[in-house]
């Protein structure tokens, strides 16, 4: 993947230097073997430090928002930042105007202490941008997983008394740090409801009542926007199973609503914010 560090470096170093992009986000090395971690490049000379691996597992996508005012933003992007992007745009955080995409198909990503795919990228079924202002090296042919829903199918046999067991066990671990939220391109609130504090809508105790009282309402929160990048469950530091929950709730949204897959566009009509009188609930 020499030739796309190649490739990305020059192109974003020739949009800041005329002046079409105000900053570009991409990756640089880390600190320690197999690891990166995301650039921000404010100036034409921080180009230099981009790259592109099989370990730049980090979404771009959130980053936009913060650096918005400076003007126009260019972004690497593979399909899920480029799902991350179009969610973005349709919940308002900025327009496309705002940004211009450098895509990149993408080989899928690596665990860096593994060397193994990451279980976020053995789900995805688009490994090329869905949305791009121009595309480094050549596509890749498209696979999609064989049960898009499997995450989903480890509990959804489950009776009741077993499904929260698991979840019981999965909070219990919960420090409540909001990594999930905070690196999630869906959880766009202007100020979070665990933050507000006054209103009462949840305590500052860490235990499994409240824990999953967050987890569940912020799950069901995203439901008809999730993009499935799997960004929640891998910046979770205790490992808890994110995506099985998300992964149930986009399949009762398709199930309910219809085959969807939010990101795709600009103009999605999300289930939980549109109307229709063919839905499954009667109205009088």
């Amino acid at each position: 993947m020499s030739d796309i560090t190649t490739t990305l470096r020059e192109r974003a170093r020739a949009l800041m230097e005329d002046g079409t992009i105000a900053a570009f986000i991409g990756w640089e090395a880390g600190r320690f073997e197999r690891q990166t971690t995301p650039l921000i490049c404010l100036d034409a000379a921080d180009t230099d430090r981009l790259i592109f691996d099989e370990y730049c597992v980090n979404t771009t996508a959130k980053y936009v928002r913060d650096l918005k005012q400076r003007g126009r933003i260019g972004v690497a992007v593979r399909g899920c930042d480029s799902r991350a992007i179009n969610r973005m745009i349709e919940d308002n955080q900025f327009k496309r105007e705002d940004v211009y995409l450098l895509g990149i198909p993408c080989p899928q990503m690596n665990d860096r202490k593994t060397g193994t795919v990451l279980n976020k990228c053995q789900d995805c079924a688009h490994r090329n941008p869905v949305t791009y202002d121009e595309l480094l090296g050549e596509a890749m042919e498209e696979t999609a997983p064989q049960d898009r829903y499997a995450r989903a199918h480890l509990v959804s046999g489950l009776d009741r008394i077993a499904r929260q067991n698991i979840f019981n066990m999965a909070f219990e671990r919960c420090i409540r740090c909001y990594a999930c939220r905070d690196v999630c391109p869906c959880c766009t609130c202007r100020t979070c409801f665990v933050d507000q504090r006054n209103v009462g809508w949840l305590g500052k105790q860490d235990n499994l009542s409240e824990n999953r009282f967050y987890g569940m309402i912020r799950a069901f929160h995203i439901s008809d926007r999730c993009i499935e990048c799997g960004e929640c469950e891998r910046a979770c530091p205790m490992d808890l199973p994110l995506m099985a929950i998300n992964k149930k709730l986009v399949e009762d949204m398709n199930t309910l609503f219809g085959e969807y897959e939010s990101g795709m566009t600009t103009d999605n009509e999300d289930a939980l914010r549109s109307f229709s009188k063919t839905d499954l609930e009667e109205f009088e």
